[in-house]
């Protein structure tokens, strides 16, 4: 048991790609997704204390309650958790597909197991805490099945940089599914290994033998995301550019960081009302 504050990293989620396979009769979409991390981040701090309390700060912490069901707060609770103080730094867009509510309750059961000795809640209570919480809590690249709660680990990808970008608009999921035409499509083929010798030959594969069945009807929601699109497909050395999620953030593949940062700062220029960020894809 710690007796000092810890802290854990709670890392963009990138659904590289994302499958719709079918719908369970509890409602439950099933899914078929790579998932992959960037180490652009949302950090949880917890610390002793007497009762339990939580602070939001950040840069993107101002539309977000510390209220009960707050996820920080609901994670603490799944883990037994009366006693500490939990502070969100939130840095990633609310309601923006990189799975930051969920991200941020696992770095909770990663932090608060740290500050107390506890273990980790059964998986399915952490599945009840969010369909994305398992893989979060791997924070591994994954292949993620069924309603989120089969992740089976990917073999080591190449070096890839990214930039994220957001047109500050916040997107709900529910909105989403609910457009969705179809819900019975094709599941991921395998990744071979051939299609991971290189950065430009994984965002070939990916481009040639995956794709996001959520796009259309995150457009239809927010028809600014074509323009999102587009402006990271134009950036200089992007080697896929796609919607993470159920949007609207979209993600851009880049052989290293340096091509990553060159093109956030031309995208910033163009659209300075955007969240954009650079990054690196986490191994």
């Amino acid at each position: 048991m710690a007796t000092e504050a810890v802290s854990e990293a709670a890392p963009a989620k990138l659904n590289l790609c994302l499958h719709v396979t079918g719908r369970r009769v509890d409602g439950y979409h099933l899914l078929d997704s790579l998932v992959v991390f960037s180490d652009i981040a949302d950090r949880v701090f917890a610390s002793p204390a007497r009762g339990l309390s939580l602070v939001v700060a950040g840069p993107e912490g101002a539309g977000l309650q510390a209220d009960s069901d707050n996820l920080v707060l609901r994670a603490a609770r799944s883990m037994g958790v009366t006693d500490a103080a939990l502070v969100l730094d939130k840095r990633l867009p609310i309601a923006s597909g990189v799975g930051g509510g969920s991200a941020d309750a696992a770095a909770t059961l990663r932090a608060l197991a740290r500050l107390t000795g506890r273990p980790l809640p059964a998986m399915s209570d952490v599945l009840r805490l969010g369909a994305d919480v398992p893989v979060c809590l791997a924070c591994r690249p994954s292949r993620m099945t069924g309603i989120g709660e089969r992740v089976t680990p990917l073999p080591p990808l190449p070096a890839l940089g990214c930039v994220l970008v957001n047109p500050r608009l916040p997107v709900p999921t529910p909105q989403v599914f609910a457009a969705l035409d179809r819900r019975d499509n094709p599941g991921l083929p395998d990744l071979p290994a051939s299609a991971l010798a290189s950065a430009a030959g994984f965002a070939g594969w990916l481009a040639a033998h995956s794709r996001n069945d959520l796009v259309a009807a995150a457009r239809a929601v927010a028809p600014v995301l074509a323009e999102v699109q587009a402006a990271l497909e134009a950036a200089p050395g992007c080697l896929l550019a796609r919607m993470s999620g159920s949007g609207g953030t979209h993600f851009g593949l880049f052989a290293t960081p340096a091509a990553a940062a060159t093109a956030a700062g031309h995208l910033k220029e163009l659209h300075p009302f955007w969240w954009t960020e650079a990054g690196r894809i986490l191994g």
